[in-house]
């Protein structure tokens, strides 16, 4: 495969030839690790799951999918779909998640994670060690999806507060990307992050056989029937969006947040050296 001629970009207004590795990237974990732990923090109702399956599509990654979610509804005594099942088949310490996500590793370990599931009086001096993206979407269209799986609904449960909390803590140089733009050109997106920590692309990371995966949570007859029944990523729609009371009240209260991380979010420039680019 010919190599890019780099994705060129920006971040915070600031642009770059290539990718720059963010604290806790690919060449600073050799000392721990020959991998690197691929940490992507989403909230609900995005496309984390589809991104896992494109990653577990390539033969050096394998992924986890939420490893702190019956940490957070055992903490938390939230009731969600499928709660019991989530606990019963989950880790419910988070030293012991903990110690599992920062654990020396051989190619790329995929972890999708939702921040609200990084509860107040969980420590966050770990995620340091890994090597961070923040995916973002629009809260309305977040919120209208969500509240079909389940009715109640406050801004800290779609995940933007806490992901503007991991953005003060890492830095501004963690990459974050808008689910609109990445849906507006996957491949782009995906050479970038490859480029990113390190790894080539390949095509497999575009289709994806449909169904279930042995590495789903349990909670995925809940959640992913979309999912479950895709071959690829869909492309990027407009939604219109109607919501009343503590919905509308979630996503107002979630824009503020949402808006700042949109002004930082990664913009890719795709010309026609970047489309050329074989597989």
């Amino acid at each position: 495969m010919s190599e890019p001629e780099g994705p060129q970009g920006e971040r915070g207004g600031a642009r770059a030839d290539r990718p720059a590795r963010a604290p806790g990237g690919l060449s600073e974990q050799r000392a721990e690790t020959d991998g690197v732990r691929l940490a992507m923090w989403s909230g609900p109702r995005n496309i984390s799951t589809a991104l896992m399956r494109s990653w577990e599509n390539r033969p050096d990654t394998r992924v986890v999918d939420e490893p702190l979610y019956a940490y957070y509804l055992s903490e938390t005594g939230l009731d969600h779909p499928g709660r019991d099942e989530v606990i019963a088949a989950g880790e419910t310490s988070w030293r012991v998640v903990v110690d599992e996500l920062t654990a020396p590793v051989e190619g790329v370990y995929y972890q999708k994670h939702m921040t609200h599931h990084l509860v107040p009086r969980l420590p966050r001096d770990w995620i340091a060690s890994l090597t961070n993206v923040l995916l973002i979407r629009d809260p309305a269209e977040v919120v209208a999806s969500y509240v079909r799986s389940r009715a109640d609904v406050v801004a800290e449960d779609i995940g933007l507060v806490q992901q503007t909390e991991l953005y003060d803590q890492l830095g501004a140089d963690v990459p974050v990307i808008d689910a609109a733009d990445f849906l507006r050109d996957p491949q782009g997106h995906l050479r970038w992050l490859c480029d990113y920590i390190g790894v080539e692309f390949t095509d497999r990371m575009l289709h994806w056989p449909a169904g279930p995966r042995d590495s789903d949570g349990v909670w995925a007859p809940y959640w992913y029937g979309a999912v479950l029944a895709s071959t690829g990523f869909e492309p990027y729609r407009p939604r219109q969006v109607e919501l009343a009371g503590a919905a509308l009240d979630a996503a107002r209260r979630s824009r503020p947040h949402y808006e700042r991380l949109y002004e930082a979010r990664l913009r890719l420039e795709v010309g026609d050296v970047w489309r050329d680019v074989g597989g």
